[in-house]
């Protein structure tokens, strides 16, 4: 295939995954970009050129690239028939194995979205990622439950990151025990809050607190 003409943005799309895989030996730069190009057959020059030269945009187009590999895995009709919660935990265990083999590459790459310039985009595409996850699974809310699911994902997805770059267990054994935890942290979470809101009694209301302040009980 000639990709001399080919738009830049398909090509940073088929480079990306391989960029993240070769930068476990060439670190996030120009090299791994070029021994992707190498791997998939695509012209060095071009890919330099399609390919962002600074090290938070290079992790963001893998990042991205794994987004999009969960919804290619991940088409409606595979993910219908399970509940929710086993959506969300196989969403979050094939992002892991997408990214396996890039592991120490992920590893520099947490590393270098700590640093202070950088944690704009840290959030950003964390954010991105607890979005895909959800919208694949399923959920269309719109109220604050919008951000309080991606926050809660966000937050689980990131403590597992920090599991996953560490664990030698057989079979991610270690990483998968604690994701099975905090998901089941969040599940006994969202079960008491449901039966909390479900109690009008007990749900608060803005509208009668402000018509108190108006008009105190006598």
């Amino acid at each position: 295939m000639d990709d001399t003409h080919a738009p830049l943005a398909q090509i940073r799309r088929r480079l990306a995954l391989s960029v993240g895989e070769n930068a476990v030996f060439d670190g996030w730069g120009e090299a791994a970009v070029d021994s992707a190009a190498a791997a998939i057959g695509v012209d060095p020059a071009v890919a330099r050129l399609a390919f962002p030269t600074d090290q938070a945009s290079m992790i963001a187009a893998y990042v991205e690239a794994v987004d999009e590999a969960l919804v290619a895995a991940f088409p409606p009709e595979t993910i219908a028939a399970m509940r929710v919660s086993a959506r969300i935990r196989a969403l979050l265990v094939k992002r892991l194995a997408v990214m396996a083999p890039a592991r120490e590459a992920v590893r520099r790459a947490l590393a270098i979205l700590a640093m202070p310039q950088n944690l704009p985009t840290a959030a950003r595409l964390g954010w991105r990622s607890a979005d895909t996850m959800w919208r694949l699974a399923g959920d269309t809310a719109t109220d604050f439950n919008h951000y309080s699911k991606r926050a809660i994902l966000g937050s689980i997805y990131a403590a597992t990151l920090l599991v996953w770059i560490d664990d030698d267990s057989e079979g991610m054994a270690d990483t998968l025990a604690f994701l099975n935890r905090r998901l089941a942290g969040v599940g006994r979470f969202e079960k008491a809050k449901a039966q909390w809101l479900c109690s009008s009694d007990r749900r608060p209301s803005l509208a009668r607190f402000v018509g108190r302040l108006r008009y105190p009980p006598k």
